[in-house]
């Protein structure tokens, strides 16, 4: 470690501790040619990959730019942002943990239109018709397929079995029920 005092590259380590938190290590250096002493952190860097765009620009990721798509999806919607937190933060780590150093926008997407579709039906609609692009009326008629059941049947299409090829949405994922309480004036 380079002294910030004389420049020297020659120091010593005199005390290692891991910081209150525990997500850092503090060490306490002496430079061997000033004697003067300093300290250091170190910290993990997690670097997120770069998403590539579908016209092959790359850019860095970006978790606003995933929050403002489920702000315009989610607009005048009543579901709770502690749930948009969660899902975002589920897409970030999902991700992180792919390991890799690219990733599609279009891969970040299909996250983003699998976490709408457990928060909001309508949300989902929303994001996937310009997400898709969608062109008529008849795109928008597939899509209310996609989220639509008849009535007493839960947890996918008529006559599916849990598990089976047509339960539960895009990308065979469970359905999560969203409950939400709206404020009574008493």
């Amino acid at each position: 470690m380079k002294c910030p005092f004389c420049g020297s590259l020659e120091t010593q380590v005199i005390d290692s501790r891991v910081s209150e938190t525990g997500d850092a290590i503090r060490r306490r250096r002496k430079c061997m040619n000033c004697d003067k002493r300093f300290t250091t952190f170190e910290t993990v860097e997690m670097r997120m990959p770069q998403v590539v765009k579908s016209n092959g620009t790359r850019i860095d990721f970006n978790v606003e730019k995933i929050r403002t798509g489920f702000n315009r999806a989610l607009h005048k919607r009543f579901v709770p942002t502690e749930f948009v937190d969660q899902a975002i933060a589920r897409i970030t780590a999902n991700v992180h943990s792919l390991g890799e150093r690219e990733i599609s926008s279009r891969s970040i997407g299909e996250m983003v239109m699998a976490e709408l579709y457990k928060l909001d039906k309508i949300a989902y609609i929303r994001f996937a018709s310009v997400y898709k692009s969608f062109q008529d009326v008849e795109d928008f008629r597939s899509a209310l397929h996609e989220v639509e059941r008849p009535p007493g049947i839960k947890g996918g299409k008529a006559g599916a079995k849990p598990g089976s090829k047509g339960a539960a949405g895009p990308g065979n994922k469970a359905r999560v029920a969203v409950v939400k309480s709206r404020p009574t004036s008493a």
